[in-house]
């Protein structure tokens, strides 16, 4: 198979179609990120790189058979996290480059992949690819909340105009792999012992060629902590607000149990997805303090427990019926975490810094949707097993 991925970032549709089991002869990929680039060649040296796509030579392209042309055509205008200036936003506009390109190319197979955006926004995307997406969420795959829109589909049989048509292929849905940040985790976190002078800390992660380190790095932070955690529709237990300068969106804590937030391009500013470090718990305690579970007729008093060794620090009710720990109680989720709710191997990314590994991770596919969406390419019948993991909650590379 010849596959061609424009805006291929850090080739995460590479890692797709081996998960897919899916062969590919020539892998032609247009980047412009040389850190992004780096990194594809790193773990696949044989894919033939073009360059910036408005550069993109597609009339030589379409004499190399493509099966496959994927993409996944920058978001931030559409995106509502940001300003939506929809088509307005240059980013934005590429994506008829990608259209241009499917023109001539006329490859058997075309995938793209978007935000959620405004209906028009959709509309106009669907006029152009000839068909409408259809909308995928990580979460079932992944500990990561991350709803998109894919068109996926192939070249109709009966042509209608000049312009090559296509036509949907449908996505069967995913299992529910049932997994929540706790799965994705590095072990070992802070604990009073590596602690001095009251102030707290924070995992960072450090490498040494492909070796992978834990560290711990001081910090002097607190958190605000939600008497009530809340959860969303799609998983995301909040249990409180970092004690950090900024929008409320880059201050969230969560908590291991649930699912991670979308990942961003995550440059500077503490955007990182942030995790308690401890677990918030119903205790029943005595007047002195003591644990009593035994105890039916006494209330609940919410704990967030920090240690396995069974000691926890009580939360104190403050106005807005909000706790405040003073010492550390979250941390950020390190670049092989993002990669785990990418779904990438471990490491993938380390060929260069932690802040171009947030950066592309964030820009990336969540891998296994990838992989369960190509597989419609060799059964466009859809009738693939929806109990065969692609990847399981043991993350070896």
């Amino acid at each position: 198979m010849n596959v061609l991925s424009l805006f291929d970032g850090c080739s995460g549709g590479q890692v797709a179609l081996q998960r897919a089991d899916i062969h590919v002869d020539n892998y032609y990929a247009s980047e412009i990120d040389k850190y992004a680039i780096k990194v594809t060649q790193a773990n696949f040296p044989n894919t033939i790189q073009l360059g910036d796509v408005e550069c993109v030579d597609a009339v030589e392209l379409s004499k190399l058979d493509i099966d496959l042309m994927m993409g996944g055509s920058p978001c931030q205008g559409f995106s509502f996290a940001g300003h939506q200036l929809n088509f307005d936003d240059p980013r934005s506009r590429l994506f008829f480059n990608f259209v241009e390109i499917l023109k001539i190319v006329q490859p058997k197979y075309v995938l793209l992949e978007n935000v959620r955006m405004s209906k028009k926004s959709q509309d106009i995307i669907s006029k152009y690819m000839g068909f409408e997406p259809q909308a995928l969420n990580s979460k079932d795959v992944s500990a990561q909340n991350r709803y998109r829109l894919y068109w996926f589909g192939k070249k109709s049989e009966i042509q209608t105009s000049h312009d090559v048509s296509y036509e949907q292929i449908p996505i069967p849905p995913m299992l529910d792999k049932g997994l929540a940040m706790q799965d994705i985790l590095e072990d070992g976190y802070a604990t009073d012992e590596m602690t001095s002078g009251g102030k707290s800390h924070c995992l960072t992660a450090r490498y040494n060629g492909a070796v992978w380190w834990n560290s711990i790095e001081r910090k002097q932070r607190t958190m605000v902590l939600k008497d009530n955690p809340t959860m969303s529709k799609d998983g995301l237990i909040r249990v409180g607000t970092a004690d950090l300068k900024g929008h409320d969106s880059i201050r969230r804590v969560y908590a291991q149990e649930g699912k991670a937030p979308t990942l961003t391009t995550m440059q500077g500013g503490h955007r990182e997805p942030k995790v308690a470090i401890g677990r918030i718990v119903n205790r029943r305690l005595d007047e002195h303090g003591t644990r009593k579970d035994d105890q039916l007729d006494l209330p609940f008093t919410r704990q967030l427990e920090v240690r396995d060794d069974d000691k926890s620090n009580c939360l104190t009710t403050v106005q807005k019926d909000n706790v405040v720990v003073s010492k550390d109680m979250w941390r950020k989720l390190t670049p092989l975490e993002c990669e785990r709710l990418q779904t990438l191997p471990d490491n993938y990314t380390n060929h260069v810094s932690n802040s171009q590994r947030y950066k592309m991770i964030g820009n990336g596919w969540t891998v296994d949707v990838i992989a369960h969406i190509l597989k419609g390419m060799e059964h466009e019948e859809i009738l693939y097993s929806l109990d065969d993991p692609i990847w399981d909650k043991r993350w070896t590379q």
